[in-house]
């Protein structure tokens, strides 16, 4: 799968969940959203390092990675930023530099 069809399924899921569980989606929401997700991922990795409560989870800490990257596509998609674009811009350029 690319990163635009994970997008696309992505934001499916996301209007779907929301409306199951009648989430308002505001303006800041998603960006919200991907810092909570990030505290998460944070706090799972500090388990799997042994540096807080719980027990290490290898599969918690790939399913909270897994809600960062699709709450980042969610606020990417809010933002109109396009992420493939980004990225060739940011960082994938070094390749070309190299090559």
């Amino acid at each position: 799968m690319n990163l635009s069809d994970l997008s696309t399924a992505v934001l499916r899921i996301s209007d779907i969940y929301a409306a199951e569980h009648g989430i308002e989606r505001s303006g800041d929401w998603a960006l919200l959203k991907v810092q909570e997700e990030l505290g998460e991922l944070t706090a799972e990795h500090l388990r799997m390092s042994g540096r807080a409560r719980g027990s290490a989870d290898a599969g918690k800490l790939g399913d909270e990675a897994a809600d960062v990257l699709g709450m980042l596509l969610i606020y990417c998609d809010r933002a109109g930023i396009d992420i493939e674009q980004a990225m060739q811009r940011k960082w994938l350029h070094w390749l070309e530099k190299t090559a």
